[in-house]
């Protein structure tokens, strides 16, 4: 019987469930094009990797001399919206990583996102992970502080009833890494190469404990941490 070092696992959203980012970045190097900063997708993947439009607005404002305001962002929101509904698709092993853990800690998961709840919700649907996560996905856009700041990750491992110091956290960039490191959980950087993700070396530095590049290989990591331990 596989027997896990720890009592939950939280798993981020956008580039650990989902292959989202190019979609968004895609969509974000438009509008921002038609604002007067002209920048490819690659560019804006580059620049908001792992961050939140309304957090970068000063950068935005900066580049462009314009003031992001509500409806800017509710028009981006839907646009991308769009975009991911016909586009997004899961990354290659997570639904299988996400059934595993559902079973093995039963049902102790939950996404701790920086994205908002339409999205987070919209993306576990496309992809068919909605019923593993129902009532236990969070946003940190909802709370006092996104990430970096560790509040989503305390919330999530709160109401799964769990010390985050038992949690393992899945990320994928340094900014989703830093938090969970200060929420006090085993970190896991997921770094399969190519954009959207950061480099084994920046997850590293933020202090992640493992980085891995196939996420078919998690259930199975986490085992062997508690072998190890």
């Amino acid at each position: 019987m596989t027997v896990l070092r720890f009592d939950a696992v939280l798993f981020d959203c956008d580039g650990v469930l989902v292959d989202s980012e190019p979609i968004t970045a895609r969509v974000l190097a438009a509008m921002l094009g038609e604002l007067g900063w002209s920048l490819t997708p690659e560019d804006a993947l580059r620049i908001f990797v792992g961050k939140t439009v309304s957090d970068e607005a000063p950068l935005i404002q900066a580049r462009t001399g314009y003031a992001i305001t509500p409806d800017w962002l509710d028009q981006f929101r839907a646009r991308r919206n769009r975009e991911l509904e016909t586009d997004v698709q899961a990354i290659d092993g997570a639904p299988q990583a996400v059934r595993a853990l559902h079973q093995l800690l039963d049902g102790r998961i939950a996404v701790a996102s920086g994205a908002d709840f339409p999205k987070i919700e919209l993306q576990l649907r496309k992809i068919g992970l909605y019923e593993y996560f129902v009532g236990r996905y969070f946003s940190g856009q909802a709370l006092a502080n996104n990430k970096p700041a560790p509040d989503v990750y305390r919330a999530a491992a709160q109401a799964l009833g769990v010390d985050p110091q038992r949690c393992a956290v899945i990320e994928d960039t340094v900014t989703g890494a830093t938090a969970g490191v200060a929420a006090g959980a085993t970190v896991f950087g997921y770094s399969p190469g190519g954009p959207g993700h950061d480099s084994t070396q920046a997850l590293l530095q933020a202090g992640v404990a493992h980085v891995f590049h196939d996420m078919h290989d998690l259930p199975g990591l986490l085992a062997a941490e508690h072998a190890a331990a």
